[in-house]
């Protein structure tokens, strides 16, 4: 979906703070939906986009911002699932895979790109490490080409020599180095673009996406809806109802048993590391299917993952303990020529993977595996997975919601896998986008649209006037925090985060809307 006129003007995709009113206002005159998603982050908003593409009225309740939760703490990364091949399931590997192929060729070129994984070959025991690795990338290779995603746009893996390796990653210690072994995966710009786009394309076919929205009571046929602005009431009747609350699912469905583990990510200076722009490799001592690595970030940042720690409370935002700070630092410093110290640490960010319970004592065990289950309140539950799979598991949830709650109607079946994202460009035609390549890789198609917005005074690390306001005209952003926390990402780093309040607040001048107060 490319854009006809954005910005002040109204346009089908466009979210903000006067389409919320009216679609609030629009839902309590007629509070009969065919379908209630309670959760906006990037499962609830996949679902949203299948039962509106298929034509059913959806709405989308979310009690904080899109994007709120986990689905904006990830690693970044559209995995193909080469873990999972190594422990064996071969199943959620060739999902991962061919979920990574459409989001890499039809659903968002322009946010998702090919990177190089470089794992460092060191003496002694180069050799035997190489081979196991090059078999293992070998394996995901393999599984790439299964679901016909072209050279062209993720390499077959190989290794590569000494010089060739310190040139990709000029951090890494050059003592005992003997090469590299490179694989490719998909990277996303930003898991909080992907989920903000997502809900954009819902409501560009006419999906309401109502973010400070919390359902207060939730049963199989509708739920009572209370507006965290105004303290107002509404009480929606949906022919079915489906929840992707993540690791909060517990608290509204009792029946839902799940065993959240905690992933923390690092951010320093990508200067520190060489300014690389690929993601540095580092096998995690005594596992032969876990790493650290590196992952290139937007505003001159490199993010550092990934821990897998049982998580003790299910909070809104996690964070990380002294430990699995040590942890990261001391595993990939071990392939650098400078060790990383705490001084170098600018940010750090947690979150919780909504694991399904199971038998294993460690989370690091349980599968990522997905489940569509009717709960005892009658409501259909899309619960665990992951970010590369959402599609699939937004498919399957309005599968089983058509299927219970539809039975006299003729429901069209899935179409996502054509659709592509508001911005959505094919990738060998990104360049033809006039625009900055930095905004084509936020915006793609809608670059040049979000670049034409009138100025004013700029965010940190580079982020432009025209880009936050973009944000709240456009992009749903209704309070400081959506803007710099998910909108942009400069919160990641406190000082980023609190040198563009006022930009942000401009923004918001500019664009005619009183912001929402978050403290």
């Amino acid at each position: 979906m490319t854009p006809r006129v954005l910005g002040r003007t109204p346009h089908p995709s466009a979210l903000n703070a006067p389409r919320r009113r009216r679609e609030l206002q629009a839902l309590g005159d007629a509070p009969d939906v065919d379908v209630l998603v309670v959760g906006g982050g990037v499962t609830g908003a996949g679902i949203a986009l299948d039962a509106a593409s298929r034509g059913l009225r959806t709405v989308l309740v979310e009690r904080r911002d899109l994007a709120h939760g986990t689905s904006r703490w990830s690693s970044k990364l559209v995995h193909g699932g080469l873990r999972y091949l190594a422990s064996g399931q071969v199943g959620i590997a060739h999902e991962s895979a061919a979920e990574r192929h459409l989001l890499m060729t039809r659903i968002a070129p322009h946010l998702v790109r090919p990177m190089a994984q470089v794992l460092p070959l060191f003496a002694p025991g180069h050799v035997a490490r190489g081979a196991y690795v090059g078999l293992g990338y070998g394996l995901g290779d393999g599984m790439r080409r299964l679901v016909g995603t072209p050279d062209a746009v993720l390499h077959a893996p190989g290794p590569v020599g000494r010089a060739e390796t310190i040139r990709l990653a000029p951090a890494v210690s050059a003592d005992a180095l003997r090469g590299a072994m490179r694989g490719w995966d998909g990277q996303l710009f930003d898991d909080a673009r992907l989920v903000v786009a997502i809900a954009r394309t819902a409501a560009g076919y006419g999906a309401s996406v109502l973010t400070r929205v919390g359902a207060l009571e939730l049963h199989g046929d509708g739920a009572l809806l209370c507006d965290e602005l105004s303290g107002a009431t509404l009480r929606v009747r949906a022919r079915a109802v489906i929840t992707a609350t993540g690791v909060w699912a517990g608290e509204l469905q009792p029946d839902v048993r799940l065993r959240p583990s905690r992933g923390t990510h690092l951010v320093v200076d990508s200067a520190r590391l060489g300014g690389s722009d690929v993601s540095l490799t580092v096998p995690v001592p005594g596992s032969s299917s876990r790493f650290v690595f590196t992952v290139p970030a937007p505003h001159g940042r490199t993010y550092i993952g990934l821990t897998d720690v049982p998580a003790d409370a299910v909070v809104d935002e996690p964070q990380p303990d002294d430990d699995e700070i040590d942890l990261l630092l001391g595993i990939v410093s071990a392939a650098l020529a400078r060790p990383l110290t705490r001084s170098d640490v600018v940010g750090a960010f947690a979150g919780l993977r909504p694991l399904i319970a199971g038998d294993q004592e460690q989370t690091s065990d349980l599968s990522r595996r997905h489940d569509v289950r009717e709960t005892d309140d009658g409501s259909i539950a899309v619960i665990g997975g992951k970010l590369t799979t959402y599609r699939r598991m937004a498919e399957h949830g309005v599968d089983e919601a058509v299927r219970l709650r539809f039975p006299d109607r003729s429901v069209p079946g899935c179409r996502t896998r054509g659709i592509p994202l508001v911005g959505g460009w094919p990738r060998a035609r990104l360049a033809e986008i006039e625009a900055a390549p930095r905004l084509v890789r936020r915006y793609g198609a809608e670059a040049p649209f979000a670049a034409s917005l009138p100025g004013g005074s700029g965010a940190a690390r580079g982020v432009t006037a025209q880009e936050l306001q973009w944000g709240v005209e456009v992009e749903g952003a209704l309070s400081v925090a959506d803007l710099v926390e998910r909108r942009t990402r400069l919160g990641l780093v406190a000082a980023d985060g609190e040198a563009s309040v006022a930009a942000a607040a401009d923004a918001f001048a500019r664009a005619g809307v009183d912001p929402v107060d978050d403290r």
